[in-house]
């Protein structure tokens, strides 16, 4: 589990915009990049090239 004090200061590295866990808390997302950094064995796995796109909600 990803501390509270970590989730404060993580930004998204494309935008440096927030991140917000998801509900499952598998992973981070940016809604203004719309993009899903996994969480791997409690790391949050923070590089672009990583990142998985989000398709946009109908």
């Amino acid at each position: 589990m990803i501390s509270q004090k970590l989730l404060d200061i993580i930004v998204c590295p494309q935008c440096k915009g927030p991140v917000q866990l998801t509900e499952a808390k598998d992973g981070l997302v940016c809604s203004s990049c719309q993009l899903f950094y996994e969480i791997r064995e409690d790391i949050p796995i923070m590089l672009i090239e990583e990142a998985k796109a989000i398709p946009p909600q109908k």
